[in-house]
């Protein structure tokens, strides 16, 4: 990478970005919490940075706002263009709207249905193309092309979104000025570009890392090609870091200020999802809960650390909730799916339902199976899907049905 990207953002533009984002009604300072169960899980003390709260629900405002006050306000232009999968396009509606130019963003057909609603809700018009972020990307492009009065808002691949996204390191230090480690999700890097950025300045000891989901993973490979790769398609829940590429100018601040870059899974992140809402009370979509993903992880050692992962997104589908806490849930055996193989005779559903009620569990569905080729004349499946309380109870009914003399396959294992 040449010098001059590593120096196209500078500790000064990001102090600069900050003097301008001075209203509150669109960019605020988050809070921070410890988190002492996060603490007990990964032998480090955990400071939450709790950015899911800002008022689009993610650090995305930080960015555009910038961008529109320093190269867009005052100005012939009159329109900004976007793409995006959801939290860029509200901090770019938002940002549009408070400088006073109109907006279009051009989001996936494939974006959750609140992330459209709220993208309107903020001013912009929509424009719903292709199936992946890279297809409305290309859309959105072509609408500025020619077009004096239009600009194109880039998600990452800008010096002014990144000292925008900044920003937020220097909150990072202010709140937890004696941090060891941060942990920063990334999708094209803007983010972490800016914060690591901020911190090199002012706490060049503290260690940055970032984690990509596994199925949008690019900074590994292109670190070690030296040069952006990007992914044909990407398949991760995280879709806030879903973009399957970065840029040469992220790149090369990763480079120059990151540490370490790690990846989780899907499973990884579900159980972040499910883990934050239970023990920290805080709804983080999959992007956001990746950094806690991280943590709980065998990747990044944080044990006597002061530690704070980035909850940088909170802009989560209902639909996307539910499968996370379908898969969460499933995987500690309390939804746990049998099937129990039974002559097929009245009474046998309501002599095993008994025992799964005997054990205090709830049964969800129950259905018949008669077709399946391994099966005798006479016999049948029955599929359940119960409720418990976790592993023990599981394996406890599990042993109770076979001790009533029945065949039975746990279908989760």
């Amino acid at each position: 990478m040449t010098q001059n990207l590593t120096d196209a953002v500078r500790f000064a533009d990001i102090e600069q970005a900050r003097e301008r984002l001075d209203d509150e009604t669109v960019v605020k300072h988050t809070p921070v919490e410890r988190s002492t169960s996060l603490d007990g899980m990964t032998g480090g003390e955990v400071h939450l940075k709790m950015e899911h709260l800002q008022w689009t629900g993610s650090f995305k405002t930080r960015g555009a706002y910038n961008k529109l006050r320093r190269d867009v306000e005052g100005t012939p232009v009159r329109r900004v263009v976007a793409a995006s999968a959801g939290n860029h396009a509200q901090g770019v509606a938002l940002a549009a709207t408070k400088v006073g130019v109109e907006s279009t963003i051009v989001m996936p057909r494939t974006a959750p249905q609140t992330k459209v609603d709220a993208t309107r809700g903020y001013g912009a018009t929509v424009e719903l193309v292709g199936q992946d972020f890279r297809e409305a990307m290309n859309y959105a492009q072509g609408l500025v092309e020619g077009d004096d009065t239009a600009a194109f808002v880039h998600a990452y691949d800008d010096p002014a979104i990144v000292a925008g996204q900044g920003t937020l390191g220097v909150e990072m230090y202010e709140d937890v000025p004696s941090i060891d480690t941060v942990v920063v999700p990334i999708g094209g890097g803007g983010l972490i570009s800016g914060i690591a950025t901020a911190l090199d300045e002012l706490s060049p000891e503290t260690r940055i890392v970032g984690v990509q989901a596994e199925g949008a993973a690019t900074v590994p490979d292109s670190l070690d090609k030296g040069l952006p790769q990007s992914l044909d398609s990407v398949q991760t829940i995280a879709d806030g870091i879903a973009t399957g590429g970065i840029s040469e100018l992220t790149l090369s601040l990763i480079q120059e200020h990151v540490d370490e870059v790690v990846t989780v899974t899907d499973g990884e992140i579900a159980r972040a999802v499910l883990l934050l809402l239970e023990r920290a009370k805080q709804v983080v979509e999959g992007a956001g809960a990746a950094s806690v993903a991280a943590i709980l992880g065998e990747d990044v050692d944080v044990t006597g650390e002061t530690v704070m992962p980035l909850l940088c997104g909170g802009n989560l589908d209902m639909t996307m909730l539910q499968e996370v806490l379908v898969h969460a849930l499933t995987e500690r055996e309390q939804l746990l799916r049998l099937r129990v193989r039974i002559n097929d005779q009245p009474g046998k559903m309501a002599e095993i339902s008994g025992v799964i009620a005997d054990h205090g569990a709830n049964i969800q569905t129950v259905h018949h199976e008669r077709s399946e080729p391994e099966l005798d004349v006479g016999e049948a499946y029955l599929v359940f899907e119960v409720q418990t309380s976790g592993a023990s109870q599981a394996r406890s009914l599990i042993r109770s049905i076979r001790d009533h003399g029945y065949e039975v396959s746990h279908l989760n294992a």
